[in-house]
C-alpha cells in the first residue's frame, strides 16, 4: 500500500513539474494559419501539392471578350458604335442589309468566335450566295444556313421549341453556341416591335439562367447577359424551326477557311486580344 502511495506521489509531482516548467516552452504542432496534415510551413506559404494546384483551375475572366457581335444596322454605322460596318447603309441585291441581315451577322458570329477563322457578315452573305440557291437581298432560310454552317464545318442540328423550358436548357447547354429566331408576337417583354429576328446565344451558364446574346439589330442589347427563360417565351412559333445549334466543328471539314474579317467596319478596343489569324 505504501509502495503504492509513493508511486502516485511520484505522479503528482512530476505533473507539478510539467506544468511549472512546461508553460514557455514552444508547443510541438504548427501554429501557422495553413497547417494541415502533411504540409510544411517555410515562413512565407504552405507546401502543396503540384497535383492540387493543377487541379484547382484559374477562373476565367470575361469569357465574353472572344465573341465576336456584328450589327447590321445604319443607324449604329451612323453613330460609330463598335461591330458596326458599312454595310449597314449598302443595298444588297435590291434589299437594305440594315433589314434582312441578322442571320449573317449571326453566322458571322459563330464563324468568328467558335473557329480560328474570320470573316464579317458580307463575306458571310457572298458566301452563301456562291453556295446555295440563296438569291439574296432579304432574310436568309433555314436550309440555306444549315448547308452553309455545315460547309463551314459545323455540327448542326435545327430544333423546334420544345414543349418545356426544361427541354430547351438541355439544348442550349449541349451547344457551343445557338442561333434563334424570335419574335414579339410571341412574347413582347424584352423584344419590342419585332415580326422577326435572328439573335446568338453563347456562354450559357445554369447557375445564373442567362446565356450572352449577340444581338444585331440593337446595339443596347447586344453583348449583354439575359435570361433563358425570356429567350424561350419569345421563340418564333409561326416558323417552322426556331433554331439553329452548333455541337462541334472540325477544320478538316471545313470548306471555306476564311482568314480575316477585312472591310470596312469599326473594330471594338477590346479586339486588341482577338488579333486576325
Amino acid at each position: 500500500m505504501d509502495k503504492q502511495k509513493g508511486i502516485l506521489l511520484l505522479m503528482a509531482a512530476a505533473i507539478v513539474l510539467l506544468l511549472v516548467f512546461g508553460k514557455n516552452e514552444k508547443p510541438d504542432v504548427d501554429k501557422s494559419p495553413t497547417a494541415v496534415a502533411g504540409s510544411e510551413w517555410d515562413g512565407g506559404s504552405s507546401a502543396v501539392s503540384e497535383e492540387a494546384l493543377q487541379a484547382e483551375p484559374e477562373p476565367t475572366q470575361d469569357p465574353e471578350k472572344g465573341v465576336y457581335s456584328f450589327l447590321q444596322g445604319p443607324k449604329s454605322w451612323k453613330e460609330g458604335r463598335e461591330w458596326s460596318g458599312k454595310w449597314g447603309k449598302e443595298y444588297y441585291d435590291g434589299g437594305s442589309f440594315g433589314a434582312f441581315g441578322c442571320g449573317f451577322c449571326c453566322m458571322a458570329n459563330m464563324y468568328s468566335t467558335l473557329t480560328e477563322y474570320k470573316c464579317t457578315p458580307i463575306d458571310m452573305y457572298e458566301w452563301t450566295k456562291k453556295n446555295t440557291s440563296y438569291g439574296g437581298g432579304g432574310a436568309v432560310a433555314w436550309p440555306f444556313m444549315r448547308k452553309i454552317m455545315s460547309d463551314n464545318g459545323f455540327t448542326v442540328k435545327l430544333g423546334e421549341k420544345p414543349p418545356t423550358y426544361k427541354e430547351f436548357q438541355a439544348e442550349v447547354e449541349q451547344a457551343q453556341s445557338m442561333l434563334v429566331l424570335i419574335s414579339s408576337y410571341n412574347d413582347d417583354s424584352y423584344w419590342q416591335d419585332t415580326p422577326g429576328h435572328y439573335v446568338t446565344l453563347f456562354l450559357y451558364n445554369r447557375e445564373t439562367g442567362k446565356a450572352f446574346l449577340t444581338d444585331s439589330g440593337d446595339p443596347e442589347h447586344n453583348r449583354s447577359w439575359i435570361s433563358l427563360k425570356l429567350i424561350y417565351k419569345a421563340l418564333k412559333t409561326s416558323s417552322d424551326f426556331q433554331y439553329l445549334s452548333v455541337l462541334s466543328y472540325e477544320k478538316d471539314k471545313d470548306t471555306w477557311k476564311h482568314r480575316s474579317a477585312e472591310g470596312t467596319w469599326i473594330k471594338p478596343q477590346a479586339m486588341d486580344g482577338m488579333e486576325e489569324r
